[in-house]
C-alpha cells in the first residue's frame, strides 16, 4: 500500500484515540504506577496497604485513574477498552525478582537445554547494574524489544474471537463478542479506515473495471494512472487520493462508481436488446416476403395451368 501523501497528512483529517495519557501513568517515571511499585518494593516496611496509599496521593488528579469508594487498597484505571480495577494485594511480592544474577546467568550456560530456556539471558540494562531489578522493569524491557522489532517489520494482524464462555459450538453471545472486538481496536480500525479511505484499488483492477465508463480513456492516456484520474473526474467524484500505485476513495464513493458502471451496462444492454430485435425482425420480414413471393408464384402456376 503506497501513497504520495503521509502518515501526518493522515492525521490532520482523522480523529484518533489517544492512549499516551493511560501509558505514562502506568510507565512514566517518577509517578507512573510501575515505577511507584519499584519504588515501594526497595523498602523492607514498604505494604500494600503504604503502596495503595503512595498512588492515592501521587495520582489523585489524573482524569484516568481513581478510587474505588467501597475499598481501601483497590484503584480503577480508564484503559482504553473501559475501567478495569486492580487489587493491591500481593503486588509488591509478584513484582520482585529473587533470581541473583548470577545465578541466572550460570543456569543460562548450562548444557541441558530444558534448564538454559528458563533462565534467558539477562537484559545488559540487568546485568550492568546491581539495583534492584523487578518484574515490571523486565516486562517493560521485554515490551521495547518488540516494539522495536514491530517497527523494523510489517506485521500482520489475526484476532481471534472467542463466540461464548462455555467453549461449546452453536452458542453465539454477542454482548461479550462485542465487548472483544471493542477491546481488540477493530471497531477503532473500521472507524478510522470509514473516516479514510477505506477503498483501494490497484491502478490496472480499477481501469479494468471502470474503463467500461469511457471506452476513449485506454487509447488516449499514456499511463493507468492518468486513465484512473480521468475515470474519475468523468464520473464527477471528489475528495479522492491517487497514490503510486492504487487510488484511494472514500466511503461510499465505490458505490457511486457501481451505480455509473451499472448505467452505462444498462444503456449497453439496450442497444444490444435493439439490434438483437433488429435482427431477428428484418429475418423474419426477408422470411415472410420470400414466403409470400413463393405463394404468390405457386398460385400463379396452377392458375396458368387450369385456366377455368
Amino acid at each position: 500500500m503506497s501513497s504520495k501523501w503521509s502518515k501526518r497528512n493522515i492525521q490532520s483529517y482523522i480523529e484518533f484515540v489517544d492512549n499516551q495519557d493511560v501509558l505514562d501513568l502506568i510507565e512514566k517515571k517518577p509517578g507512573g504506577v510501575i515505577a511507584l511499585l519499584d519504588e515501594a518494593c526497595m523498602f523492607p516496611r514498604s505494604t500494600h496497604e503504604t503502596f495503595a496509599e503512595k498512588l492515592y496521593q501521587t495520582l489523585k488528579d489524573n482524569k484516568r485513574f481513581s478510587k474505588p469508594k467501597l475499598s481501601r487498597t483497590d484503584f480503577t484505571i480508564n484503559h482504553y477498552a473501559g475501567d478495569v480495577t486492580y487489587q493491591t494485594d500481593l503486588f509488591l511480592d509478584k513484582n520482585k525478582d529473587y533470581v541473583v544474577p548470577e545465578h541466572a546467568g550460570l543456569l543460562c550456560a548450562s548444557k541441558c537445554s530444558f534448564v538454559s530456556g528458563l533462565f534467558p539471558p539477562l537484559h545488559e540494562e540487568s546485568t550492568k547494574s546491581t539495583k534492584f531489578s523487578s518484574i515490571a522493569t523486565q516486562f517493560k524491557q521485554q515490551l521495547q524489544s518488540l516494539l522495536e522489532t514491530l517497527s523494523a517489520t510489517e506485521p500482520h494482524y489475526i484476532r481471534c474471537v472467542k463466540p461464548n464462555n462455555l467453549l461449546k459450538p452453536g452458542i453465539f453471545e454477542n454482548n461479550d463478542v462485542l465487548q472483544q472486538l471493542r477491546c481488540g481496536g477493530v471497531m477503532e480500525a473500521i472507524r478510522i479506515s470509514c473516516a479514510g479511505y477505506p477503498t483501494r484499488k490497484n491502478f490496472d483492477e480499477f481501469v479494468q473495471r471502470f474503463s467500461i465508463m469511457e471506452l476513449k480513456v485506454l487509447k488516449s492516456c499514456p499511463d493507468e494512472m492518468t486513465a484512473c484520474k480521468r475515470l474519475l473526474d468523468k464520473a464527477n467524484l471528489k475528495d479522492y487520493q491517487i497514490g503510486k500505485t492504487k487510488v484511494f476513495l472514500r466511503a461510499g464513493q465505490m458505490a457511486e462508481l457501481d451505480a455509473c458502471r451499472a448505467e452505462v451496462l444498462g444503456r449497453s444492454a439496450i442497444v444490444i436488446q435493439k439490434k438483437a430485435r433488429t435482427y431477428i425482425c428484418e429475418k423474419q420480414y426477408k422470411l415472410l416476403g420470400f414466403s409470400a413471393i413463393e405463394l404468390q408464384r405457386a398460385i400463379k402456376g396452377i392458375n396458368y395451368l387450369n385456366p377455368f
